[in-house]
């Protein structure tokens, strides 16, 4: 009459033990979700000639993104997020506040984080911390007909901008969850303190702290 709770207890256990594995020393850990940057945007002037106090503003965007973390102790691990890119629309501040957009950027923020994990590996729950180098590439940069109009171009000769790539830092607060002995869901918080210089075929150009804020949540499976 206690086999079936003997049973019980042997499943808790197994399920124990198999939890214990998921964020111990040597597992690979793959994650699929979303990644939200969103850019915390002081911009200064653009350069003369133009309005004074022509700045710009730069848009948020979320994408699907992954990741791989690889735990090298049981409580210190590498990540490494992956994405394709995302898309970040400019638009005018300051003087020219009101005038829409002005032109977008593709971003890809390139990054690997060392991270520390709290607690045992077997606990449901285990908040960490991470930094690591980031190099923020930006490309395809285009203007609209707008900045073409606020900086004297035409149609035949719009104006034309690019934006410099930096190597900056990232940090990171984030929590992981077990939800059975392989999968998981893990949800970040990262800051970067970036600056960057936007240039325009005019010759002119732009300095912006952008410092993004960036949340992402995954589910995450141990292989």
């Amino acid at each position: 009459m206690f086999r079936t709770p003997r049973i019980a207890l042997l499943a808790a256990a197994l399920l124990l033990a198999g939890t214990a594995q998921a964020q111990s020393a040597g597992a690979l850990i793959g994650r699929i979700g979303a990644t939200s940057i969103q850019p915390n945007t002081k911009s200064g002037d653009l350069t003369a000639p133009s309005f004074p106090g022509t700045q710009a503003d730069i848009g948020n965007d979320t994408q699907l993104t992954a990741g791989l973390t690889w735990m090298w102790t049981d409580n210190i691990s590498l990540d490494l997020p992956l994405a394709a890119g995302f898309k970040h629309e400019l638009t005018g501040a300051g003087a020219i506040a009101g005038v829409g957009k002005i032109g977008e950027v593709k971003a890809l923020p390139i990054t690997l984080l060392a991270q520390y994990r709290f607690f045992e590996p077997s606990a449901k729950l285990r908040p960490y911390v991470g930094i690591g180098p980031t190099y923020a590439r930006f490309y395809k940069a285009r203007g609209t007909a707008t900045l073409t109009g606020l900086t004297g171009g035409t149609p035949t000769n719009p104006t034309t901008l690019e934006m410099d790539s930096k190597l900056t830092f990232t940090a990171q607060l984030g929590l992981s969850a077990v939800l059975t002995d392989q999968l998981g869901l893990d949800v970040a918080v990262m800051t970067t303190p970036l600056k960057t210089r936007a240039t325009l075929s005019t010759g002119q150009t732009l300095d912006a702290k952008v410092n993004p804020t960036s949340f992402s949540v995954g589910l995450t499976m141990r292989f």
